[in-house]
């Protein structure tokens, strides 16, 4: 099934029609994911292999996967062509039999009811894995952030005249509660997490004084909460930056209380 480079139509015998995204698309999808050197590609559903043979034009190792043997082969030869079949492999399969746990970046074309069938092997993967899709979101996980742009060459897809790309960043499981620390300032701070995707609502308390959150984000790995109330027995406004492993959260915390700012290093550990 193409996706990355071609898109097809959801036909009852499972296959897809063979459509070509055009050049600056392919370009913009892995410009948004931010593709280089160290990154591993897989293109579910890869037509002619122009995003592979992009993203291994930027140094990365890449993988497409087709139905089509014929679009394989040709995916091959125009690797060859290109120079880099060193770094862009092709292989005769179907999607969803395809290992994805290697992949860093994962791009697709394919239609809403495919991605939905997809997302649970997506948000599976290790967070921070970059998720690229043209034109079709994933429904109830909203992407982290959507372009759109025209492309006049595309012969079909889109509702309105344009190419939609939408990025996701697999998040990590962040929800529960969680204690700890912030270097020298105040005393235990309790954190209490909801999540739904990406989208997190956060109650904290330090010393036992409850805090207004006022902005959380949660990009794969890097949680980032802003926090204002009294800390240590002073008002004060905060912007915690932490780096999620498994169950522990590292970062800095910056500190303004209307007079000075102070970064201090910021440590929580997962206690349910």
């Amino acid at each position: 099934m193409p996706a990355g480079g071609a898109a097809r139509a959801w036909w009852d015998d499972g296959s897809v029609p063979f459509v070509v995204s055009p050049q600056e698309v392919v370009h913009r999808m892995l410009r948004i994911a931010e593709v280089g050197p160290n990154d591993m590609l897989i293109d579910l559903g890869s037509g002619d292999g122009r995003v592979v043979i992009g993203a291994a034009q930027r140094g990365a190792q890449a993988l497409g996967v087709d139905i089509d043997p014929e679009l394989v082969a040709q995916a091959r030869d125009n690797a060859q062509r290109a120079g880099v079949a060193a770094r862009a492999r092709f292989e005769h399969r179907d999607l969803f039999e395809t290992d994805l746990s290697q992949a860093s970046v994962i791009t697709m074309y394919l239609l809403p009811q495919v991605n939905l069938k997809l997302m649970p092997r997506l948000l599976a993967l290790a967070p921070g894995t970059r998720v690229v899709s043209h034109d079709w979101d994933m429904g109830p996980w909203l992407p982290d952030e959507t372009l759109s742009l025209r492309a006049p060459d595309k012969p079909v897809g889109g509702r309105d005249g344009l190419s939609h790309i939408h990025l996701w960043i697999v998040p990590a499981q962040v929800a529960g509660d969680w204690r700890g620390r912030i270097e020298g300032l105040g005393g235990e701070w309790r954190i209490r997490i909801r999540q739904s995707y990406q989208m997190l609502e956060v109650d904290a308390f330090e010393g036992g004084r409850e805090l207004v959150v006022r902005a959380t984000r949660l990009r794969g790995r890097e949680i980032t909460l802003v926090v204002s109330g009294l800390v240590g027995g002073r008002p004060m406004n905060l912007l915690l930056a932490g780096h999620v492993e498994g169950a522990r959260i590292e970062g800095r915390a910056r500190t303004f209380d209307g007079q000075t700012e102070d970064e201090r290093k910021w440590i929580a550990t997962r206690v349910q």
